[in-house]
């Protein structure tokens, strides 16, 4: 490929224009180049045009962009990597610049989400821009027009109801491991976030159409009333219909179930792949659980121990006849911590406990304690013999 038509794709890149076609003609030209000189000197170009600028601090820059490269390089020449992958390594390395270039560089701060470290929450905009969002921190959330739709309180998202929407406009919140946050939705419905869990939903909800949401992972809501506006949370294949009322809600990917517990008021569980039928759909009462399960495609409803599904929320961990591997899934989680059990007997085995502010070593001594369960905790893995 001729210098200039590389140099066309690679501007086309920092633009955000580039197809997938033209992204894979730029991987195999770059195989060619002089990454660093490429990069530096492409970096400072578009960061020029961007803002507008005559100058700014070349040697800062060289130095960090050159740090940088060499470190990736390193990466690469260790990896003994076929030329699909190569192309794939390139493209993160391409990536991580950019994001580099725009952090450092950029005063609007746009980031890349694949450069975001897992332990942050993140708000994903209708655009496609990300905000990164510190437990204790204060942020103004905008639309594409500039205009303020909701603020960051500490560990709150609070939406207004204020903006005028003609269509609906999705932003998605997501949570990682150790961590618990808090919105409050723009018709005043309170949700409680927990670790591991991502939820897309309406910037406004609008007149006319059904209150729907998303959610992968937990979440508690206490939902607004509404009797001409349904309140519907897809999981998987599992919609839970209210008009206002208090339930929990959880579909982790790595769980076998979908569940739904109803604290307070009223709720129906249906197939979301199918339109709502009241005939088919089965209702919920107070201080009960329904199961749906993704194998047999079942719902089974039983009664509920409401303080061992919503304890969470107050940062407490319960278990009570609880199998060990699902008391694993729960403390990664919550601790952020990776657990590895080499003994498969206590999988099956059910442990009863409750935790508070315990850290996770005692945790772990906890049960070497009381059940002669031996580990092993090196940084934050833990592994269980």
């Amino acid at each position: 490929m001729k210098s200039t038509k590389g140099k066309k794709l690679l501007a086309k890149y920092f633009t955000n224009s580039i197809t997938a076609t033209e992204l894979d003609d730029l991987m195999l030209w770059l195989e060619k180049q002089d990454t660093e000189d490429l990069f530096i000197s492409s970096s400072k170009i578009d960061y020029a045009i961007r803002n507008n600028m005559s100058q700014y601090n070349t040697k800062k820059a060289e130095k960090m962009l050159l740090d940088k490269i060499r470190k990736d390089k390193t990466i690469l020449n260790r990896l003994k990597i076929t030329k699909f992958f190569k192309y794939a390594a390139i493209a993160i390395l391409f990536v991580s610049i950019g994001y580099f270039v725009q952090n450092n560089f950029n005063p609007s701060n746009k980031i890349d989400v694949t450069t975001i470290n897992k332990n942050e929450i993140i708000l994903q905009l209708e655009d496609g821009n990300i905000k990164v969002l510190s437990e204790d921190g204060t942020e103004k959330v905008v639309n594409k027009d500039g205009k303020i739709i909701g603020a960051q309180k500490g560990n709150q998202l609070i939406y207004d109801n204020k903006p005028t929407l003609e269509t609906l406009v999705y932003n998605t919140l997501t949570v990682p491991y150790g961590k618990r946050f808090e919105l409050k939705l723009s018709d005043g419905t309170h949700v409680y976030l927990n670790a591991g869990t991502s939820l897309k939903y309406p910037v406004k909800f609008l007149k006319g159409k059904k209150r729907q949401v998303y959610l992968n992972g937990e979440a508690f809501f206490d939902v607004t009333k509404d009797t001409n506006h349904p309140f519907i949370v897809n999981m998987n294949n599992v919609g839970v219909r209210v008009f206002g009322t208090k339930f929990n809600a959880s579909s982790y990917p790595e769980n076998d179930e979908v569940t739904t517990v109803l604290v307070e008021g009223s709720v129906s569980v249906f197939d979301n792949n199918m339109d709502y039928d009241e005939k088919t759909a089965s209702p919920l009462k107070s201080g009960y659980l329904a199961s749906w399960n993704k194998h047999n495609k079942e719902i089974s409803i039983e009664e509920a121990d409401l303080e061992m599904h919503t304890a969470w929320i107050e940062g407490r961990i319960l278990f009570r006849h609880v199998p060990f591997k699902n008391i694993i899934k729960k403390l990664e989680r919550h601790y952020d911590v990776t657990i590895m059990n080499n003994n498969k007997n206590l999988d099956k085995e059910f442990f009863t406990a409750s935790f508070d502010i315990e850290t996770i070593e005692q945790v772990m001594e906890t049960f070497h304690k009381n059940y002669n369960i031996n580990y092993s905790l090196i940084n934050n893995q833990i592994i269980i013999n």
